[in-house]
């Protein structure tokens, strides 16, 4: 065969399922046969125009899991037909940022279904030395979950989260709801979640957290008396709204942390008393991808069961249905994930 089908984002809100040539590999690389690959925030944007315009067309992308069907001819550890996840963070691999994994630093990065052709089609092309071997029998779909787990236990290390804290997520959809199962893991408490929606707050108590809060006039009082007047020592904010972002601040106690993961439009900006900042020793940190470790912890964690998968493995659609399923992600609240079976 030299060619596949693939999802192509010609436009913004607009795939069309072509028949295009099956990437090369260079002498590191493989070719994965892709089987899941899931919708993730990222990929919205992207459909909706709000990021990413001008590199359409562009196969989105980046939540996948597959098989090996061809790999490079200096590639001795891979086996054809092993299953894998892949990082999809591509560096030199060799500048500062690179040796201290903090890939998307480096001057070369390149993110595959990004800023790259990525999953949305039957085969990828990736660097051999990004690919994690699946020894577990995990299925699938929930497989697939592992970029966005990676992308919580980063944030998780990032903002230092620890045994016993009180946590403020902003956000009870499918980023969110991880956020809260990594909380969770973790040991920290009370674990206090906001969003507007009552079936996702809902979705949120049963992962884990003990507060879902709907209202937004409730969040400060509810936030205030589980943490005797304080305010939380960690509030992360996974929806990327400017507002929330300056709540965050509020709602963080005297030498709290907030953690900055929701991404916002390019500009957005949020004031910040310095004075306050300063007295108070407020920290700050952001994160927004897995890499490297991130993605081996986080195949660990879904292959021992630690995360509640139940809510993510819900919706899947054919490679040929993709319109639709972009087109109807709002209208299913209850759907944390939907996914994209592109192969058997």
């Amino acid at each position: 065969m030299t060619t596949m089908r693939a999802a192509v984002l010609t436009a913004p809100k607009r795939f069309e399922l072509r028949e295009v040539p099956i990437p090369n590999i260079g002498p590191e690389d493989v070719l994965v046969r892709v089987t899941r690959t899931g919708i993730c925030g990222t990929d919205i944007h992207i459909f909706n125009g709000h990021y990413a315009a001008d590199r359409l067309p562009l196969i989105l992308g980046h939540e996948f899991c597959g098989t090996i069907a061809g790999r490079g001819a200096n590639v001795r550890h891979l086996d054809i037909s092993a299953r894998v996840v892949v990082d999809i963070n591509i560096g030199c691999d060799t500048c500062f940022w690179c040796r201290r994994n903090e890939v998307l630093n480096c001057a070369e990065v390149v993110q595959v279904g990004i800023s790259r052709d990525g999953a949305f089609a039957e085969y990828v092309a990736v660097p051999a030395r990004l690919t994690i071997p699946v020894s577990a029998d995990i299925a699938d779909d929930v497989l697939a979950l592992t970029e966005p787990v990676s992308c919580v236990v980063r944030a998780a290390r990032k903002a230092k989260a620890a045994l016993g804290q009180s946590v403020v997520v902003f956000g009870a959809g499918p980023i969110g709801n991880l956020h809260v199962q990594m909380m969770r893991l973790i040991g920290t408490a009370p674990i206090i979640v906001a969003d507007l929606s009552a079936d996702r707050c809902r979705m949120a108590m049963e992962a884990g957290a003990d507060a879902a809060v709907a209202d937004p006039a409730q969040l400060e009082p509810i936030v205030r008396k589980m943490t005797a007047g304080r305010g939380a020592d960690l509030v992360i904010e996974s929806v990327g709204s400017r507002r929330l972002y300056k709540q965050a601040f509020d709602l963080a106690r005297r030498g709290g942390h907030v953690a900055f993961f929701g991404i916002t439009p390019p500009g957005e900006t949020v004031p910040v008393d310095i004075l306050r900042t300063v007295l108070e020793e407020t920290s700050l940190k952001g994160s927004v991808a897995g890499m490297g470790e991130d993605m081996h912890d986080a195949l660990t964690l879904l292959s021992h069961g630690r995360f509640r998968t139940s809510d993510f493995t819900k919706a899947s659609y054919t490679l040929e249905n993709i319109q639709q399923a972009f087109e109807t992600l709002g209208d299913r609240p209850q759907d944390l994930k939907t996914q994209i079976a592109v192969s058997a």
